[in-house]
């Protein structure tokens, strides 16, 4: 069965908090399976993702401080689906802004839900090549501390593989498009 086509009936809505990236309820409703309770929800617009690729055959990664884990994470470029934008349209701007790279060349990968259990984000990814480095970087979001990272497909997966802090978006992705590359 398709994502959203089976949805519980709502019994009592509740927005705790509306937010400048996404909204926060907690929901009475009624499982297909009858169960009846309060659960919670993150209401997200959805995110865009590259797996940008150089020439050489290089990962252009970003490591950025996430103030929730207190630390930094190596992470695929990426950003959050502004209203009225479209996936393709958030991730050409985020590639720039986030890493100095543009791509002439975008392949999508596919799409898949960020965290389920408590949120409605989907992660739309894409494949980015034909890069080329911008003669000028964009200025970065204020709470965007990041560092640019080249990695080859073999050291990118040690790194996964050995605990490297790497985000699930990125994981996901980076095996999506190893069946491009």
């Amino acid at each position: 069965m398709e994502l959203g086509q089976e949805p519980p009936q709502l019994l009592k809505q509740k927005l705790f908090y509306a937010g400048r990236k996404f909204d926060y309820e907690v929901n009475r409703i009624k499982l297909p399976n009858g169960a009846v309770g309060d659960w919670e929800c993150i209401r997200h617009p959805g995110g865009s993702m590259a797996v940008p690729v150089t020439a050489e055959g290089q990962f252009v990664l970003v490591r950025q401080y996430r103030f929730a884990m207190q630390g930094r994470l190596l992470e695929f470029p990426a950003g959050t689906v502004e209203k009225g934008e479209k996936p393709l349209a958030t991730i050409q701007r985020e590639i720039q802004e986030e890493t100095g790279y543009k791509a002439a060349t975008w392949k999508t990968l596919g799409q898949f839900p960020n965290a389920p259990g408590y949120s409605d984000e989907i992660i739309y990814a894409y494949l980015a090549t034909e890069l080329t480095k911008l003669d000028e970087a964009l200025a970065h979001d204020d709470d965007e501390d990041i560092e640019v990272v080249l990695m080859g497909a073999d050291e990118l997966e040690k790194a996964i593989l050995t605990g490297v802090p790497v985000d699930a978006k990125t994981i996901a992705a980076f095996y999506m498009a190893k069946a491009h590359l």
